[in-house]
C-alpha cells in the first residue's frame, strides 16, 4: 500500500443497492464512471482492496458491483469505506492550469502582494462548493476561503504556491444589521 500522503481519495462507498451485493459510490472523479477504470482501489480498512467489476450511473450516484461481494449483507459491511488510488497511477494533467486537488496540499498560500499567509492544509466540500483551508504557521489557526477563480486566481503547483485574494467581509456601503 502507498503512503497515505501519496494517495488520492477517489470515492466513498455508501449504502447497499438492492439484494445482489451492489453498492452506491460517491465519486470524486470528473466523470463518475471513470473510477471503475483504475483497477484495484486501496481503502481505509487495513488489508481491504476493492475491484469494481461493473458500474452504472444512477441519478447522482454510481451503482457498482464489486468483486467478491454477492449479497446485500456483504455490501452493507462496506458502507463508509473510502476508496484511494496511488497518485503515481494517475496521468499528469495535460494543461498547466489543471491539477488534482491533492496537489494543492502543502502549497504556500500568498496574498497578491506576495506575502505568505500560510500553507494549504485541506480542500473541503460540505455541499455548497469547494473550500480551501489555509493554516497559519505562527498561530496554528486555519482559515477557509471559497475555492473559486475570483478568490484563488493563481495556482502554480510547479513553483509551490497559490495566490489568495480574500473577499471583502461586507460591502463598504452596507450598514451593519445589528
Amino acid at each position: 500500500m502507498a503512503a497515505p500522503d501519496n494517495r488520492i481519495l477517489m470515492g466513498k462507498i455508501g449504502a447497499a443497492h438492492g439484494i445482489k451485493g451492489e453498492v452506491r459510490i460517491t465519486t470524486f472523479t470528473a466523470e463518475p464512471e471513470a473510477i471503475a477504470s483504475y483497477g484495484p482501489l486501496e481503502t481505509d480498512r487495513p488489508g481491504l482492496t476493492v475491484n469494481i467489476e461493473a458500474a452504472r450511473l444512477n441519478k447522482t450516484v454510481l451503482v457498482a458491483k464489486l468483486k467478491g461481494i454477492r449479497d446485500r449483507n456483504a455490501a452493507e459491511l462496506l458502507n463508509g469505506v473510502s476508496l484511494y488510488l496511488d497518485r503515481d497511477r494517475l496521468p499528469d494533467p495535460d494543461d498547466e492550469d489543471d491539477f488534482y486537488h491533492a496537489d494543492l496540499i502543502g502549497l504556500d498560500a500568498r496574498l497578491d502582494t506576495g506575502i505568505s499567509i500560510g500553507e494549504v492544509s485541506a480542500l473541503l466540500n460540505f455541499g455548497a462548493g469547494d473550500l480551501i483551508e489555509v493554516r497559519d504557521p505562527r498561530s496554528g489557526d486555519t482559515f477557509l476561503y471559497p475555492f473559486t477563480k475570483a478568490v484563488v486566481p493563481t495556482v502554480r503547483v510547479a513553483e509551490g504556491y497559490l495566490v489568495i485574494s480574500p473577499p471583502l467581509d461586507a460591502d463598504p456601503g452596507e450598514e451593519d444589521p445589528d
